[in-house]
């Protein structure tokens, strides 16, 4: 079965970037789910989860930031297409042992290019936000594994990252 050579479809035959061309590409549905983690310290996560406290406030401004860079992203990243997004999810959960927030997105569009980075935005986006809310309390405050989890559509199908 031949395989084709990857290349890096934002550079032309010249090395010179470029937007790549998707008018000949036809609309399909297309997903993208990425994930990213936010690491505190015991003090910060103790006052995010507190009763009462903080926990709804920041992650609910952590979910409407992340829900706004989703649909900014072709305004940040500078080759990439604006796109009709049908849905933006944007979900946490908690592990109070790791003092740690875990970041979920899921990104759904029915055009011609994919969203992957519209939801790694978002996560990363997200991520940012908690860490402003919280840096009074811990300025260590550690964002990582931002990556992409899933996506499918398109001519390139279904892609997981387990």
């Amino acid at each position: 079965m031949p395989t084709s050579t990857p290349t890096l479809s934002h550079l032309d035959e010249a090395g010179q970037v470029r937007m790549v061309d998707v008018i000949a590409k036809t609309d399909s549905e297309r997903v993208a789910i990425a994930t990213a983690s936010v690491r505190m310290n015991a003090v910060a996560y103790g006052l995010l989860t507190a009763p009462g406290q903080g926990k709804g406030e920041v992650l609910n401004t952590a979910r409407v930031a992340a829900i706004l860079a989703a649909k900014r992203c072709a305004e940040l990243i500078p080759l990439c297409h604006s796109l009709p997004l049908a849905f933006i999810g944007v979900d946490f959960a908690l592990d109070d042992a790791a003092h740690r927030i875990d970041i979920l997105a899921t990104c759904r569009t029915s055009y011609k290019t994919g969203v992957e980075m519209e939801a790694m935005m978002a996560c990363s986006v997200a991520a940012l936000t908690i860490y402003d809310m919280c840096k009074a309390a811990d300025k260590g405050i550690v964002i990582d594994q931002v990556r992409l989890k899933y996506k499918a559509g398109g001519k390139s199908g279904e892609w997981r990252n387990d």
